[in-house]
């Protein structure tokens, strides 16, 4: 043998053994991470080509609402069609969730998954909905009543893990559409301090309390911190990014619709960004640092499935919908005085929505766009 095929031969050897520890380390990082224990590691059916995640956000250990899932998204991809669907649910959509006895039960949306996580504190929750990955299957059968079509798989990531994420790929550049400012962004861990207020002046507090209900600012300002984010192209860092995608507070772009729009500007960002520096050689380190960080039942061969699409990720078409007022949402309150949103065509009708992602499905263009206006 030549000096030149024993070299290929050993390069060749080289490149095998580093690709088949990728792929240890990959499965046994990805391991600790998925819920759905016994079929992780299950393979996909060959032939289907078209997948819905669920994909969630929530605060985690040290936040107030730890497990509330503020911001929820639906990814359907399809990989035959290279098409992709982003649909955006707001936090306070009123749902029915599924009980042992069969009396109704409703909750706003973000507390869905908590419920399956602590059922000891919702007692007639159905039993499979109940541990970590009932939890999953819990909101992703009501998410699943809201789009109309099932939900495959589910991945939730709290707000360490959303900022090590961002670190990891070493920034994202974000279009930031419309400058803003938001007075109300609350500190992390500052949410019951009392700003230098005595605990035992019970008559102080029971005055900065009563303020608290309209201005939260003026009684308690160390709780806060000041925004602002300008117009165009702002290089985001994990800490300053989940700041963009978590404040609601502005006037200009507030609210849970104008977040939920600016969270699917910064994910094609991160697409962007991904396709920019190689994917590949960040999916150790990024598992490393979201190990305890991220949950989800995704199998790893779907997980295989989306690294080799990676590259051709340019040539799917993506269609972004966020649930509002202005589409298929109406304001509403519930029978204990909490403001909800409900679908327009009725308290759990979601026939529009229905017909509406059913023709986005097949390729047919909404006409006029269901995005909120800016």
């Amino acid at each position: 043998m030549d000096k030149r095929k024993r070299a290929i031969l050993a390069v060749g050897s080289v490149l095998l053994i580093f690709a088949a520890l990728f792929v240890v380390r990959l499965g046994n990082l990805y391991s600790s991470i998925n819920t759905q224990k016994e079929t992780w590691a299950q393979r996909i059916p060959k032939k289907k080509n078209d997948f819905t995640i669920l994909m969630m956000g929530y605060g985690g250990t040290g936040h107030e609402g730890a497990y509330l899932t503020d911001t929820m998204m639906v990814l359907r991809v399809d990989f035959e069609k290279k098409s992709t669907l982003l649909v955006s649910i707001p936090r306070d959509v009123w749902v029915e969730v599924p009980t042992q006895s069969g009396d109704e039960f409703f909750r706003k949306i973000n507390s869905v998954y908590q419920m399956g996580l602590f059922p000891k504190n919702y007692p007639d929750l159905k039993r499979e909905y109940k541990g970590e990955q009932g939890a999953g299957d819990l909101i992703k059968s009501v998410v699943g009543n809201i789009t109309g079509f099932p939900i495959d798989y589910y991945v939730a990531i709290d707000f360490s893990g959303f900022k090590q994420a961002i670190d990891t790929l070493g920034g994202v550049d974000v279009y930031v559409k419309q400058s803003f400012t938001d007075p109300l962004y609350p500190k992390d861990g500052k949410e019951k301090d009392l700003c230098d207020v005595d605990g035992n002046d019970l008559e102080k507090l029971e005055e900065l309390f009563a303020i608290a209900t309209e201005s939260p600012q003026l009684a308690f300002p160390c709780r806060y911190e000041t925004l602002h984010f300008d117009t165009g192209i702002q290089h985001m860092d994990g800490a300053t990014a989940l700041k963009f995608v978590r404040s609601r507070q502005a006037p200009e772009d507030g609210g849970d619709f104008g977040r939920a729009h600016r969270q699917q500007l910064f994910l094609e960002a991160v697409k962007d960004k991904v396709l920019s520096v190689g994917f590949i050689p960040k999916v150790i380190p990024l598992l490393n640092d979201l190990e305890g960080n991220l949950k989800t039942d995704i199998p790893i061969d779907l997980v295989n499935k989306f690294l080799k699409e990676v590259p051709d990720a340019e040539q799917y078409d993506v269609t972004q919908i966020v649930l509002t007022t202005d589409n298929y949402l109406q304001s509403s309150y519930s029978a204990d005085g909490q403001y909800i949103l409900i679908a327009k065509d009725g308290e759990g009708v979601w026939r529009s929505l229905h017909k509406d992602l059913t023709n986005v499905i097949k390729g047919i263009s909404l006409t006029p766009s269901p995005k909120p206006s800016l």
